[in-house]
């Protein structure tokens, strides 16, 4: 078995003390605090070490499981963060809120190689105002374990099979899981019409799901530990968890289609550190950083098309961002409203029920 880390407490410093040493050499020199999910790219130490090196500032990290609960955070802790990921599904809602503050392309000149169509996504913007930088982009499909499934599956309706009973991975979330449904039954994702069906085919899943999960480090654990062979999961997560731990992970995107995302970074509206702050997230869309990320560990895309451009030829990323045939079958989750919000949650409440029954 591959031994992993297990999670880490909340806000480690992860910053090495060798590089707080460099911050007396700059003027000014701030700890920026970013709040992200575990793993994911900002806490990379050896990426932390070259921006203390560059700047002189130190990055400490609070960590999230759940959109809901990055929201929460940032509601109740005012002033605490500097720099927030946010997927665009809710970055509307974090500005609306007033937690996130407006930035502008110009703070930011690695975004040179942020293609229009990317910089101009409408997800990003609230009332005309620019509130996220596109930073990564990525799939949420199926994973699975290439020692039980040497070939990658076709279809999204593996996850529904007998012959995969009991040994299905599922993240607890609703938006999610409600529009893996609608993928299955050729629904909007965004805005399903036909709930009745979303919520049967979703019910249909109590002989299949062996354990869920909600952050990467504990899909990981599952996975290492052999409680699953395929699972709903995210395309860079994939890549780390061959990568980073040797496991024997599969990524596939069926005929049906996956669910496509793009993650952007935010200041947080009372943000202590704002220009440290940029300076941090201009350093993240930095080919330089993006392309020893991918390649040492694994990635999602970059939206910094010089950055994708600057990997090894058969790079899964170079692959996929180049690839037609998929990008004409990713589902890109886009705002959704309100009302619709609520009857995804009430509908994975009454499956998760349904489970327990």
């Amino acid at each position: 078995m591959t031994k992993l880390p297990v999670a880490r407490a909340a806000r480690p410093l992860l910053a090495p003390c060798a590089a707080l040493a460099l911050t007396a050499g700059f003027a000014q020199a701030d700890e920026i605090r970013v709040l992200n999910w575990q793993g994911y790219g900002t806490d990379e130490a050896w990426a932390l070490d070259a921006f203390a090196a560059k700047t002189g500032h130190t990055v400490v990290h609070e960590y999230f499981n759940s959109e809901q609960e990055m929201l929460t955070k940032l509601r109740t802790n005012p002033g605490a963060y500097d720099v927030v990921l946010i997927n665009t599904a809710y970055t509307g809602q974090a500005a609306r809120e007033g937690l996130i503050q407006k930035l502008d392309y110009a703070d930011f000149p690695h975004a040179s190689g942020i293609p229009d169509a990317m910089k101009e996504t409408a997800a990003l913007y609230e009332g005309g105002a620019l509130y996220g930088i596109p930073w990564v982009w990525g799939v949420t499909s199926i994973a699975y374990n290439t020692e039980v499934l040497p070939e990658a599956p076709q279809s999204i309706e593996l996850l529904w099979s007998p012959d995969f009973a009991g040994r299905v991975g599922w993240r607890d979330d609703a938006v999610e899981s409600v529009q893996m449904a609608a993928i299955s039954l050729g629904q909007d994702i965004n805005n399903p019409t036909n709930w009745e069906a979303i919520e049967a085919k979703l019910k249909a899943l109590k002989p299949q799901i062996r354990t869920f999960w909600s952050s990467e480090n504990e899909w990981n654990q599952y996975f290492s530990s052999g409680e699953f062979d395929i699972s709903v999961y995210w395309s860079g997560s994939a890549a780390r968890s061959a990568n980073n731990f040797g496991l024997p992970v599969g990524f596939a995107i069926p005929k049906e289609g996956a669910i496509g995302w793009l993650d952007g970074l935010s200041l947080a509206a009372d943000a202590p550190h704002p220009e440290a702050a940029k300076a941090f997230i201009d350093y993240m869309i930095d080919p330089e950083f993006y392309v020893k990320w991918d390649t040492d560990v694994g990635a999602p895309v970059s939206a910094n098309a010089e950055a994708v451009a600057a990997l090894p030829d058969k790079a899964f990323n170079k692959v996929l961002a180049s690839d037609e045939g998929v990008a004409a079958r990713l589902k890109f989750l886009g705002p959704i409203d309100d009302d619709v919000r609520e009857h995804m949650l009430q509908v994975w409440q009454a499956t998760k029920t349904e489970f327990q029954n």
